[in-house]
């Protein structure tokens, strides 16, 4: 399914929210401490909506950097919003730094974290490195072009400058290039958008086995299970509860268990075991050999046959 982008335009409602927002008067420093003091003390609601509403227009700023991701304004702003709340319950006024650069990080915080789960229905920036990457490649890329004085190409001088600047790697950097210059599609989108066309979902590898297999599998594990029946009649009682206890259970005993329970000691267990093994093995390699050598004669009786003529 493709991401389809929301509208960028903004309706009547949201014009009149952001008017407002960016009228209000932004706090001094002293009201700033003021106020968050008289939050986190006493919990005064009037003063934390206060604080609040001064620094809404921080958060439109905030997302404003963010509206070329294709992403809608407005939810942008809420996501902002809720790190701007964010920041006013965490915020601590006794330690000597300002509200505004406080929220800032929380308000862009929340708003990344929201762009990278919605640019795309792949997940992109699952670390630190990626995350910078994401944001910054592009700005990176555009200054290097800028110096450059033209259209700048990803080569492998470029690639290893960018990754320098933002501490990731050459590898990385290819590879988020790629994903900002690519868009999403749907699996069954046909490839060059025409009609009647191979999907892209006829191009994906299927890593299982194909229904051939899975039949031959099933047929092989059949008959490995009939004669591996077959082969433990073959032992004694003794060695039967030897290889079922330590092979072919889910819980295996140990060989101190079924000393005890048969009164011989864990090393004769041992013995048994190894032996009683081998017994095995050579029975079911013996039924698969005899069943091998019916199958060529099979094959041959039916190559000698004469064709008839009516």
């Amino acid at each position: 399914m493709t991401i389809a982008r929301a509208p960028r335009t903004l309706d009547s409602a949201d014009r009149r929210y952001l008017s407002t927002v960016m009228t209000k008067a932004m706090l001094s420093e002293e009201e700033e401490l003021s106020l968050a003091r008289r939050w986190r003390v006493d919990g005064d609601q009037r003063a934390m909506q206060k604080l609040v509403t001064a620094y809404l227009r921080l958060v439109v700023a905030t997302a404003a950097r963010f509206r070329n991701y294709g992403l809608p304004m407005p939810d942008l702003i809420q996501e902002g919003n809720i790190g701007l709340m964010l920041a006013v319950n965490r915020f601590d006024p006794e330690r000597g730094v300002r509200f505004s650069t406080y929220a800032s990080w929380w308000i862009r915080s929340s708003i990344q974290e929201y762009v990278l789960r919605n640019w795309s229905i792949v997940r992109s920036g699952t670390s630190a490195g990626q995350k910078a990457l994401f944001f910054n490649l592009r700005w990176l890329r555009a200054k290097l072009e800028r110096a450059g004085g033209g259209t700048l190409t990803l080569d492998n001088a470029t690639r290893d400058e960018i990754a320098t600047a933002l501490k990731v790697s050459p590898a990385d950097v290819t590879a988020m290039a790629q994903r900002l210059a690519a868009r999403d599609h749907s699996l069954n989108e046909t490839v060059g958008g025409e009609e009647g066309g191979d999907a892209f979902q006829d191009f994906l590898v299927d890593p299982g086995p194909n229904p051939e297999e899975i039949v031959a599998a099933k047929v092989d594990g059949g008959q490995r299970h009939v004669w591996l029946t077959e082969a433990l009649k073959e032992l004694s009682p003794r060695e039967q509860l030897i290889i079922v206890e330590r092979m072919l259970n889910e819980e295996k005993a140990t060989l101190e268990e079924l000393g005890g329970r048969l009164g011989v000691t864990k090393e004769r267990v041992r013995q048994i075991e190894t032996k009683a093994f081998r017994k095995l093995q050579g029975s079911v390699q013996r039924r698969a050999r005899q069943a091998g050598e019916k199958l060529v004669g099979k094959l041959e009786g039916l190559t000698s046959l004469e064709p008839t003529h009516a």
